[in-house]
């Protein structure tokens, strides 16, 4: 009788459970290409597999195909003999700077922020001395300084003793050979992001291929890890060069077993690192991430963007004004917590510190000259870490006329924030 009362009650207890559920208001958005359970993970291509370039995914894929190329993921290295349209100055006006010809350029790399310039020599490329500027449409120099990049100490001084292929290459082209030197195919194709796609062109399956979408969070944005990061490999040299880049992986193996990522002390600004561990240059979105809340939650590279290409930019699924929205909504239990975003913000609708990148992504890592990217914390800098660190802040940085006092001032003026935490 006992047994029958407890089974009862449990029954009830279950229903009332399930009706507080039925009842209980929707929350924020579920995140497109949500993280599977590791369990689920799918497995790396089989053995056998080769790469057979791009074009092999075409004829399945043709809609996502057409997208792809016109990325800049699909055009980062060109061929200027045959796309002379790539090269974007004109290179009939002298500048002292620029000590070499158009007929030198074997490939170009770059178009977006800045665009660099590789000479062939034997079956190595070599980077030439200038690079040009895109934003601000003029020539810079272009030299790797001694102590910076970790690799400097284990090749020569000039362009010319420093090869792409062991420096750059892994990433701008797909199974790149150590030994050969040759490439699958120049860019990021299918297969990068993928693995060896031979077997399941014979065979569509989904056993025999890579959807990043279908690894675990950690595996998936390892994806993108993989050069989207500053770091080193856990084997070097390698056929007596030094790599940097993650020499041997493929997608679905585990890039920890290959490759790590630049470490940072606190407190100290280095090359890579401003003393709160926040990247300060290009290359490091990955280092950034993997810090972050968004990674700790499941969140992956490609929930926010598309590598097959979108007409916004970055390639992100929405504008950007409108995707962090669809998690971060008035209200939503992931924040913000205030009725209105424009409670949130202190900003007016529609101007720049309205958006959520505004504050949450400042862009304050160098690309190049004074050329900033955003970086991929997604936490907010105080303008305390400013005066003590030296970090830049997204207030300041956007008030370039104010000082770090006045934006904690304000700061601590406004009533849903706790005046503990603003300068924290």
């Amino acid at each position: 009788m006992t047994y029958f009362r407890v089974a009862v009650v449990s029954w009830i207890g279950a229903l009332a459970l399930v009706s507080v559920l039925e009842r209980t208001p929707a929350r924020a958005q579920v995140p497109q290409n949500p993280p599977v359970p590791l369990s689920t993970a799918a497995p790396p291509p089989p053995p056998t597999a080769e790469y057979v370039g791009s074009s092999a995914c075409r004829r399945c894929h043709g809609p996502i195909y057409t997208r792809w190329q016109r990325t800049r993921m699909a055009n980062v290295v060109r061929d200027p003999k045959e796309h002379p349209e790539a090269i974007i100055p004109d290179l009939t006006r002298a500048d002292p700077l620029v000590t070499f010809t158009k007929d030198q350029i074997a490939l170009v790399y770059g178009s977006k922020w800045k665009q660099r310039y590789f000479t062939k020599v034997g079956n190595d490329y070599f980077p030439l001395p200038a690079q040009w500027d895109v934003t601000h449409r003029q020539w810079r120099p272009y030299l790797v300084a001694p102590n910076t990049d970790w690799w400097t100490v284990h090749y020569g001084p000039t362009n010319n003793d420093r090869p792409t292929g062991p420096l750059c290459d892994g990433c701008h082209s797909v199974n790149y050979n150590v030994r050969t030197k040759a490439v699958t195919e120049w860019n990021v194709g299918c297969e990068k992001c993928h693995g060896p796609g031979s077997e399941h062109a014979k065979l569509p399956s989904r056993a025999n291929i890579v959807n990043p979408v279908r690894l675990d969070s950690v595996n998936a944005v390892d994806v993108c890890v993989q050069c989207h990061s500053q770091g080193r490999p856990m084997t070097n040299p390698v056929e007596g060069r030094f790599f940097d880049w993650p020499v041997g992986f493929n997608v679905g193996a585990r890039l920890r077993d290959f490759w790590t990522l630049e470490e940072h002390r606190l407190g100290e600004t280095s090359f890579t690192h401003f003393a709160d561990g926040t990247a300060h240059k290009n290359r490091m979105q990955g280092n950034d991430f993997v810090e972050s809340v968004m990674y700790q939650r499941g969140v992956t590279c490609f929930t926010c963007h598309d590598p097959h290409g979108t007409e916004n930019n970055a390639d992100l699924r929405q504008p950007a004004a409108v995707l962090c929205l669809t998690c971060h909504g008035p209200r939503s239990p992931n924040g913000p917590h205030t009725p209105t975003i424009e409670q949130h913000t202190h900003h007016r609708p529609g101007t720049a510190g309205a958006e959520c990148i505004g504050c949450h992504m400042p862009a304050i890592e160098q690309t190049i000259a004074d050329v900033n990217v955003r970086s991929h914390t997604f936490k907010f800098i105080s303008p305390a870490r400013t005066d003590d660190l030296k970090v830049p802040n997204p207030c300041t940085t956007c008030h370039k006329d104010r000082t770090t006092a006045w934006a904690l001032d304000t700061l601590r003026s406004w009533p849903e924030f706790s005046p503990w935490r603003v300068a924290q």
